[in-house]
Formats: structure tokens, sequence, C-alpha cells
């Protein structure tokens, strides 16, 4: 399973890459962790099985506690997902309510978003998993977030809730979610990082050729990444 937003050609151009090529371009680029976004992995439609992977620009939404002095949103933040965009939902860390649900998910289905990735908890495993609709997080939950949360801005830049990096996603960011986890690609770097992933995809598909056939790995690196 593929889900992508296919009209932007930055998009349809990392069809063809796994976040490893993304994060390997974004390396030569001197982007920090290669834009890897620590902790966050595939639920459904599978748990870390099988062939799915969302790429799309980030719509981001910014959960705070109940405390904070910034108003609720107006608005429920679901009814504004852009078609081709991946949800990302940032939450306080070490939140114990989930703060995503299986309605969420058919509602940005039905917006033509490609999945979304929760910075925390998320419930209705099933029901997502009945949708087929792909979802990346930090574990799962049982209770919703109004007891604890609110939801005070969209589209806003929000930091990674870990203290293992510190690493932002920005609007606009491209997302890319699969097996092997999720990559914030920034939107400035997607044309430089391009080629890149090219030229690398290249290089190791000669590489696994020439070491299947015997050749040393040292010796391939040298014929194909020099």
């Amino acid at each position: 399973m593929s889900a992508t937003g296919e009209e932007d050609p930055i998009v349809k151009a990392l069809q063809d890459y796994t976040t490893c090529d993304v994060s390997d371009a974004l390396c030569k680029l001197k982007f920090r962790n290669g834009g890897f976004l620590s902790g966050l992995t595939m639920w459904s439609p599978q748990r870390q099985d099988g062939v799915t992977k969302i790429i799309g620009p980030a719509y981001t939404v910014q959960y705070v506690p109940l405390s904070d002095p910034n108003p609720k949103h107006a608005t429920h933040y679901i009814d504004s997902v852009p078609k081709g965009a991946v949800v990302f939902v940032s939450c306080p860390p070490k939140t114990p309510n989930a703060v995503y649900g299986g309605l969420m998910s058919t509602r940005a289905k039905a917006s033509g978003a490609v999945g979304s990735v929760i910075d925390g908890r998320f419930r209705d495993l099933q029901e997502q998993r009945d949708l087929n609709f792909p979802i990346f997080a930090r574990d799962v939950g049982t209770a919703p977030p109004a007891e604890l949360l609110k939801v005070t801005a969209v589209n806003v830049p929000v930091k990674l809730q870990t203290d293992e990096q510190d690493m932002t996603i920005n609007p606009g960011d491209y997302l890319i979610g699969d097996l092997n986890g999720v990559v914030v690609l920034p939107k400035e770097l997607a044309e430089a990082a391009l080629p890149l992933m090219a030229k690398q995809v290249e290089a190791d598909s000669a590489m696994a050729v020439e070491i299947a056939k015997g050749m040393s790995f040292t010796e391939a690196s040298k014929k194909f990444r020099s």
C-alpha cells in the first residue's frame, strides 16, 4: 500500500525512495539525523509489516495542557486537513491519554489525507486497520485527551516530543513513513535531496549485484561510491 499526494511533483518523485534513501540524502546535506523522527513506528494497516508507505506535506496539530494560556483552536483541526497531506499530531511528552482516534482517521481519509503520524498515543487500533488507514505513532491508549489537553494551533512548527533529538516539523515539510520509521524532509531541501537519492540508489544497486557475486563490501564501495 502506497499513499501519496501525487499532484505534488516532489511527492511523485519521492515514491521511488525509502525513508532510508531520504535519510542518506539528508545526511549528505548535513541535516541532523538524516531527518529521522525517533520513536514513531507503523501501527496500521499492520504493525511493522508490509509495504505501506506514506508521503505528503505535513499538516501539523499542536496539543498543549489545559493550563496553557493560549485559547483553544476555534474549529476542529480534522475538518481542515488538505488533500494529500500527512496529519502530524504533537502533544506533551508522557501524556497517558490518546490524542487521536478512529473518527479522526475516518474524516482524514474522506478528506484525502494519506496517513497520520501521532507524536504520542492513539486509540481505536482495530478501527484504524479496518479503514486501511496508515498510522505511525509512539504507542496506543484508550482514554480521550479532553481531560488533560486542548488543541491551540494547526499548521504551526512543532517540536518532536523526545529527549533523544532536537527536531522541528514545519507545516509543508515532507513526511515519509514506511517500515523503517518516519523521516521529515524539509521543504527547502527537497529539490537538492532528490538527485542525491537517485545517485545513492544507483550506486547501492550496483554494489548489491557485485557483492552477491563475491566482491567484498570494501571493494564494491570503493568502485561505486567513490
